[in-house]
């Protein structure tokens, strides 16, 4: 399984990597929106994807609408972010997002929430 990580903050890139590398995945990285934008496009086959709200060059919300959209794939899409504004959590889940988890978070919690969107993919 693969899947790509885009977060410009490294102590949550090096978290999240650690989580899901003993979870088996193959782990894409990318610090900036426009990054990942240019890993989705060349990487058909991954297989979740979980991105930050604010970063720089092109934000996790315009990451999901490329996603779904431009794209239009329908891989799982987890939203990990210190945003915890009702109408940004809202407009994520409009725009495609599967999951959003407010920073701080569980590992394990998230850990759980991506396999079961897998299962249920």
């Amino acid at each position: 399984m693969k899947m790509l990580i885009c977060d410009d903050d490294s102590m949550t890139f090096r978290a999240l990597e650690f989580q899901f590398k003993k979870d088996g995945f193959e782990i894409l990285k990318a610090v900036n929106g426009r990054e990942a934008q240019k890993i989705l496009a060349e990487n058909s086959d991954i297989d979740v994807f979980l991105t930050d709200i604010y970063m720089p060059l092109m934000n996790g919300l315009e990451l999901v609408t490329y996603v779904r959209k431009t794209l239009q794939r329908d891989i799982p899409i987890v939203i990990v972010s210190r945003v915890n504004v009702e109408d940004t959590i809202l407009h994520a889940f409009e725009l495609g997002a599967n999951e959003y988890l407010t920073k701080p978070f569980s590992l394990e919690d998230l850990s759980n929430r991506v396999k079961y969107l897998l299962k249920n993919d």
